[in-house]
């Protein structure tokens, strides 16, 4: 790694702040936090607070901001905390900007157009290298210093050496996988069977019953991701167990707390339209691919059964109960 890096995070709310903060800490790197909200780099570089989404929190002094995306132009690794609908509409407008060379790094969870990951969208935009990174986090504990593991997936084994290099003595910690598929795929995914740990919990609140779903929602988690050309062995890593975990099992998770909230009742008659989550929006999207790819719906029954709720006029009840009565799915391919 050279002496020294000029990173740049593009998004300024939570997890861009969070990532910044931390890696505020090490002198051999210039952080600037890119953003398009004018009040939330004027807080930053006046008061050293990001009022609108820490305001609790001072930050780290050498943490700076920035409305300018010339500073693009300068960096080395650009971090892509933005919403996962704008990232590649994003670096389409400032592609020119980037500097030749410098690594893109997406942290957005979801789609990007036609449906394909957000990486291979990237890929086909920019001759820069581009990589995912994506794990347990929540960036309140990230931005107070607590330990945090992510995943890095991406082609090259030098880009893990870099990270593990720009991490090392932070809080974050890293490990590594060529399956840059696979690792878009779950962060997608876990999303998805996070709200229907959320349901189930709403209505019986059992340690036995969570698990038993929880096993199951990541086994059908292993079908699809083989499906999708990922790997099984990404299933064990940070963002596969780890960040479906997290997500699936605790209360500061929004796509479990909607899970929690449909199973409580509080849709009570037709949810679509209603709800525009990760979660929901994901659901449809890979459920039409599977069916394009002519896989057996046994494969993704529980995630039939979600969409059916999300569709509008479908019993939670009913939903819980069939899940409850549907045994593991037979495996999928080799496993490899």
């Amino acid at each position: 790694m050279a002496d020294h890096l000029n990173i740049c995070i593009a998004g300024a709310g939570t997890i861009g702040t969070a990532l910044g903060n931390v890696l505020a800490t090490k002198d051999n790197l210039d952080i600037q936090l890119l953003s398009v909200e004018e009040n939330v780099v004027n807080d930053i570089n006046s008061a050293g607070i990001n009022t609108a989404y820490f305001p609790q929190i001072r930050l780290n002094t050498r943490l700076k901001a920035t409305l300018n995306s010339e500073v693009l132009s300068s960096a080395d690794i650009v971090f892509l905390a933005i919403p996962s609908v704008a990232v590649v509409p994003y670096i389409q407008s400032v592609s020119g900007q980037l500097k030749p060379g410098a690594l893109l790094i997406n942290l957005a969870k979801g789609f990007g157009n036609n449906n394909e990951t957000i990486v291979d969208n990237l890929k086909k935009v920019v001759d820069n290298p581009v990589c995912t990174l994506k794990g347990p986090t929540f960036a309140r504990e990230m931005i107070n210093q607590m330990p945090t593991a992510m995943t890095l997936g991406a082609d090259d084994d030098a880009v893990f050496k870099l990270l593990n290099q720009v991490f090392s003595n932070t809080t974050i910690h890293i490990d590594y996988t060529k399956d840059v598929t696979g690792v878009e795929i779950l962060s997608i995914l876990k999303n998805i069977y996070a709200i229907t740990i959320g349901i189930v919990d709403a209505h019986f609140d059992s340690p036995n019953l969570r698990f038993m779903i929880f096993t199951r929602a990541f086994n059908e988690m292993r079908q699809i991701l083989l499906r999708f050309g990922g790997k099984q062995e990404t299933m064990f890593r940070y963002c596969g167990i780890g960040d479906f975990g997290l997500t699936a099992l605790n209360d500061l998770s929004r796509n479990r707390t909607l899970g929690l909230l449909i199973g409580k009742g509080f849709f009570t008659d037709d949810i679509s339209g209603k709800v525009v989550l990760e979660g929901r929006i994901a659901a449809g999207i890979i459920s039409e691919r599977l069916k394009t790819m002519q896989i057996p719906e046994s494969e993704y029954f529980m995630l039939n059964e979600l969409n059916k709720i999300f569709l509008g006029g479908y019993n939670v009840k009913r939903f819980i109960g069939n899940i409850l009565n549907n045994d593991l799915p037979p495996v999928a391919g080799n496993g490899k």
